[in-house]
């Protein structure tokens, strides 16, 4: 059996199963997006008096699959030499993603 009729038979070996494998996953990507609106303005929530040891985590809008509900703030324990960065909604193109908060060193 010559080379080049070996690399045919394992070209065709390949082939195969990168195309079934392309025609299960059509379906996938033919599922329609859902858009979910932009959050609604931050509401005006004052701050409490400060805690010792605790940073304030403001209240933010969660988005609940109809629509946004209101989490209202809280108080996160401080961190060791780490500042507290709240969460934030973000865009990216006609999507909007929550970003949470976190503690940044």
């Amino acid at each position: 059996m010559s080379l080049t009729s070996r690399l045919a038979k394992f070209r065709h070996a390949l082939i195969v199963p990168i195309a079934l494998a392309s025609l299960a996953s059509a379906p996938v990507f033919a599922q329609p997006q859902f858009m979910q609106p932009p959050p609604p303005p931050m509401r005006n929530e004052p701050m409490p008096m400060g805690r010792p040891g605790f940073a304030w985590d403001r209240g933010h809008w969660r988005w609940e699959g109809r629509g946004y509900g209101w989490v209202p703030g809280h108080w996160q324990q401080m961190r060791r030499n780490a500042r507290w960065e709240p969460g934030h909604w973000e865009a990216r193109g006609p999507q909007w993603f929550w970003m949470e908060g976190r503690w940044v060193r």
